[in-house]
């Protein structure tokens, strides 16, 4: 099915619309837009700060963040002239994403008066002030938002943006590591001769699978010129013929049986990671070639280094079904520590914001962005520190589209 941004489909709709004969006004709005022709209009104040005018008085709403957090400080003035921070009464309320309502009130400090709490990221809310100067009180309302931007939520669905939740995680600490398969120790079995003579018949040959307890020969021994009949001493395949029939047995190994129902993962880890794996830790192999994968844990490792200093740690594998070869180079991810974390969010839904890393929390059909203190990671998983709430929605497929979006619109950040 084909897909489209969600300003064209918006656009679609609205034509499709108008095709129809029923004009409909597009469902994608977008917030920035509103908010860049407002602030066109805005007044600047000497302090760089949102200038709010009533007659004769005027309030200077500015955000100061130099050496300290965010933080509002308004400046009063009446006919231009400065008045002291001490005879006016001053409330801010912000009106977050969410109705989530910052309630601010403002203590003197010379020629102006200090918020009492951090403006914290991001600032994008609506504002409401309330100032009471000689009795009379003066109020104004503006709209600051900043990485915002409304969604139909069935243009998000045409556009494949999946939302989660954000919550706990069980994440892991994977060291990844490269090796091979070889045969188990003990798996390989010599068949000799009991007494020299000649082949007489052949039961099985190279590469046959044979079970414990099967035939394998049978031998004229050259002495007593009576037939004797060689049986397998385990089960295994025959990896080596050495003698055909009529050929003379002597002493040497005449067939090598191979048990391949176990093998062992030989996995290099190497100096910067050797303290961090230990036997019994779970591991995931997979063979390089086939793609294979099994599960397993750490058995022990091996007293020697490698040439390059390589740790050589094994691990078994049931290989009853015959899904590996020994010689098979493979890959391996060895869980070395799990742990518990309050607050996670997929990786793939982040994304930049001036400074920060995001994502887009969703709050019925819009969605803002929410600066993240990120911890460890871990798979497809990173813990969150800071930034956002436990079952928050949050776009998780194709977030950038809605970075894309709010970019275009060009991310306002008043100050």
């Amino acid at each position: 099915m084909m897909k489209f941004k969600p300003i064209f489909a918006a656009l679609l709709l609205s034509q499709l619309s108008i095709a129809s004969g029923i004009f409909v006004a597009p469902t994608y709005a977008n917030d920035h837009e509103h908010n860049e022709q407002q602030q066109e209009e805005v007044e600047k104040g000497p302090n760089r700060g949102h200038m709010l005018r009533n007659g004769d008085f005027a309030i200077e709403l500015a955000i100061f963040e130099n050496g300290v957090p965010p933080e509002f400080r308004i400046f009063a003035t009446q006919k231009g002239k400065v008045i002291p921070a001490n005879d006016v009464k001053l409330n801010v309320k912000l009106t977050r994403l969410g109705d989530v309502i910052d309630d601010i009130t403002f203590k003197a400090e010379g020629a102006y008066a200090r918020g009492d709490m951090v403006i914290y990221e991001p600032h994008s809310f609506n504002v409401t002030l309330t100032a009471t100067y000689q009795g009379k009180q003066h109020q104004w309302s503006y709209d600051n938002y900043e990485g915002r931007v409304k969604i139909n939520n069935d243009v998000a669905k045409e556009m494949d943006i999946t939302i989660e939740k954000v919550g706990p995680q069980t994440l892991h600490q994977i060291v990844n590591v490269y090796g091979k398969l070889e045969p188990a120790p003990n798996a390989t079995r010599d068949i000799s001769a009991r007494f020299p003579g000649e082949v007489q018949r052949l039961f099985v040959v190279l590469g046959d699978k044979v079970e414990k307890g099967q035939k394998l020969m049978t031998i004229v021994s050259n002495d007593s010129l009576q037939p004797y009949t060689l049986v397998a001493p385990m089960s295994g395949i025959v990896t080596q013929q050495n003698v055909n029939i009529g050929e003379q047995s002597g002493e040497s190994s005449l067939l090598q049986l191979t048990d391949t129902s176990k093998l062992i993962a030989t996995l290099n880890v190497y100096p910067q990671e050797q303290n961090m794996v230990k036997p019994q830790q779970s591991v995931a192999i997979k063979a390089v070639q086939t793609g294979v994968t099994f599960k397993t844990s750490i058995k022990d490792s091996l007293y020697s280094l490698t040439p390059e200093q390589a740790k050589v740690f094994r691990a078994e594998i049931d290989n009853s079904n015959s899904q590996f070869s020994a010689g098979q180079f493979i890959s391996a991810k060895i869980d070395t520590t799990s742990f518990n974390v309050p607050l996670a969010v997929k990786k793939v839904a982040l994304q930049s914001f001036r400074d920060f890393t995001v994502v887009y929390t969703k709050v019925n059909e819009q969605y803002e962005v929410r600066m993240l203190e990120l911890g460890r990671e871990s798979g497809p998983w990173v813990e969150v520190i800071n930034g956002i709430k436990a079952g928050a929605d949050y776009a998780v497929g194709n977030s950038y589209l809605i970075k894309a979006d709010i970019d275009k619109s060009g991310a306002s950040h008043d100050h």
